[in-house]
């Protein structure tokens, strides 16, 4: 049996909005992206682990908001206190991350696939994104990450670049669709490529 992307049904490649006449580099491109390993790790109230005796595709977990550890393969978010968020392309990562979070100080969930993920790049991402979320994102750099809504829809943000900005956005698969046409209709004015 194979997965069913959480956007099938309504990601059609092709160029959208306000795109006609402008430069190449002045369109946002949006992608979903499939196939990722996510991991919630939440680390007990009473647990008395150190932090810095666990290590992840040769990542250390920080407690520090907004925060952001990463290798090529591997990024860990910081998802709340002593709650991240990790996401890999590496799916076997997940046999390392059993065996590192013992059960008795933390909860590791799979969440693979209760999420949809939309890619955002372009100059304008961030004003696309400003439309429909309370949070100041001019304040946001690489490597950052917050907790948000967009025009209701919880969401998770990570900061991918900033030249371009490329932006990756987390909701729940059940709100795929509703995120996905929020964030394509308030990109119209700039122009948008679904790729």
């Amino acid at each position: 049996m194979s997965s069913i992307s959480a956007l099938a049904n309504v990601h059609s490649k092709g160029y959208y909005g306000d795109y006609e006449g402008k430069n190449q580099e002045d369109i946002l491109r949006i992608t979903e992206t499939k196939n990722l390993l996510i991991i919630q790790i939440v680390q007990y109230k009473n647990s008395n682990i150190s932090l810095e005796d666990i290590t992840i595709d040769g990542l250390k977990l920080k407690n520090e908001p907004l925060t952001i550890i990463n290798n090529k393969d591997t990024r860990i978010l910081w998802n709340a206190p002593k709650n991240w968020f990790l996401v890999s392309s590496k799916k076997e990562l997940l046999k390392d991350i059993l065996e590192a979070f013992k059960e008795t100080d933390f909860a590791v969930t799979d969440i693979s696939h209760s999420r949809a993920i939309i890619e955002i790049e372009g100059k304008y991402s961030k004003e696309v994104l400003k439309k429909g979320c309370p949070f100041n994102f001019n304040i946001l750099e690489k490597n950052n990450s917050i907790n948000s809504t967009y025009n209701g829809i919880s969401l998770t943000v990570d900061i991918l670049s900033n030249d371009p900005n490329k932006i990756r956005l987390f909701a729940l698969r059940s709100f795929g669709e509703s995120m996905y046409h929020s964030i394509t209709d308030a990109s119209l004015e700039f122009g948008f490529e679904i790729i």
